[in-house]
């Protein structure tokens, strides 16, 4: 009977456990141009890939950039006055090309580089 007792005082907590509701987690990831309609799914996949891709070449062009921005710090003891600097020190093979649109924004009282959008030429 006491063996009894305590398997359904188990039932009884994880049916009262199951019953309720989950939160919604607080941060969620949202995509505005996703419809997550399915005949639109073909143009979503390529607005993701076109993203994804100009994404990946801004790191992979920001990437030897920051790194002889870094050695030039530890070489220096001071951060580029430009760009071009790196390139007269022989820290960087040649000046730096941005990707189609864009442009490299140097700051050289913190030594921060970023791509950034060019303005468009009229």
């Amino acid at each position: 009977m006491n063996a009894a007792l305590v398997s359904w005082a188990a039932v009884i907590c994880l049916a009262a456990g199951c019953g309720k509701k989950q939160s919604e987690p607080a941060t969620k990831a949202t995509n505005t141009t996703a419809t997550g309609n399915p005949v639109t799914a073909p143009v979503d996949y390529l607005g993701a890939v076109g993203r994804a891709k100009r994404v990946s070449e801004k790191v992979a062009d920001l990437a030897p950039v920051k790194q002889a921005i870094q050695m030039f710090q530890a070489a220096e003891d001071r951060y580029p006055k430009d760009l071009a600097e790196l390139v007269k020190s022989g820290y960087l093979p040649a000046q730096p090309k941005a990707p189609t649109g864009m442009k490299f924004q140097y700051d050289a009282a913190s030594g921060e580089v970023k791509l950034v959008e060019a303005p468009a030429n009229r």
